[in-house]
């Protein structure tokens, strides 16, 4: 299984589009083979900067910052799909 935390802040109109997003290609990829959350960075301003976060929406995958911006379905799908092939 991987993690994949989305981070967000209040009123960004990406942050929603991220989200949504994320929770599609996770739950198409499958619920026991990827876990998600999502992150306030105002609440978790510490996370945010440790990762590199400098900006939102932002993805990291299993603790490393793997999206700075908003990615297309195709390539967060892609990324996600590799990640779970290096897996097995």
């Amino acid at each position: 299984m991987i993690t994949v935390e989305v981070f967000t802040s209040p009123g960004c109109a990406k942050c929603g589009e991220a989200k949504d997003r994320l929770q599609r290609v996770a739950t198409e990829l499958g619920a026991d083979r990827v876990a998600w959350r999502e992150v306030n960075v105002l609440e978790h301003l510490d996370r945010a900067l440790a990762l590199g976060i400098m900006s939102s929406p932002a993805i990291a995958i299993d603790g490393e910052l793997a999206f700075a911006s908003l990615p297309s379905a195709a390539k967060l799908r892609t990324v996600l799909e590799t990640r779970l092939l290096q897996r097995q």
